[in-house]
């Protein structure tokens, strides 16, 4: 009986807990087509200004913006002039940013003069973390 209780707290003080932790990005996707279709100026002007938001906007991780890829695929839409996708760590993040100073003012200086419409696309890729607690 002695034998089984030493090798029972043995095993259970080896044995590594499991911990699963949740994490999530959240994507904010813009198409934007411009009033002056194809102009090189304004598109460069709505990626450089998106791309500044990035260490200025709490929580904005990351915006990748470009041009369209003209495609003759029938399933592809290449109406729009640029893309942008900005990366935020929360929910709360992605919420708030519309309301930063810096936004207010890219609306106002940038986009609506230069943007005839936009569709908006968000959603959040959930992801399992795996860990190990400390043995």
């Amino acid at each position: 009986m002695k034998h089984l209780l030493i090798l029972t707290l043995l095993l259970t003080g080896c044995a590594s807990t499991d911990h699963r932790t949740e994490s999530a990005r959240y994507f904010h996707v813009v198409i934007l087509w411009l009033k002056d279709p194809g102009n090189a100026q304004d598109r460069q002007k709505l990626i450089d200004t998106s791309r500044s938001f990035v260490g200025k906007i709490p929580g904005l991780v990351s915006v990748s913006a470009g041009v369209v890829q003209p495609s003759t695929r029938p399933v592809v839409d290449s109406s729009y002039d640029v893309g942008l996708v900005m990366v935020f760590e929360s929910e709360e993040a992605l919420r708030k940013y519309p309301s930063y100073p810096i936004h207010q003012r890219a609306l106002k200086e940038v986009i609506t003069p230069l943007v005839d419409h936009y569709r908006v696309y968000d959603f959040v890729e959930r992801k399992m973390a795996k860990g190990r607690s400390p043995e």
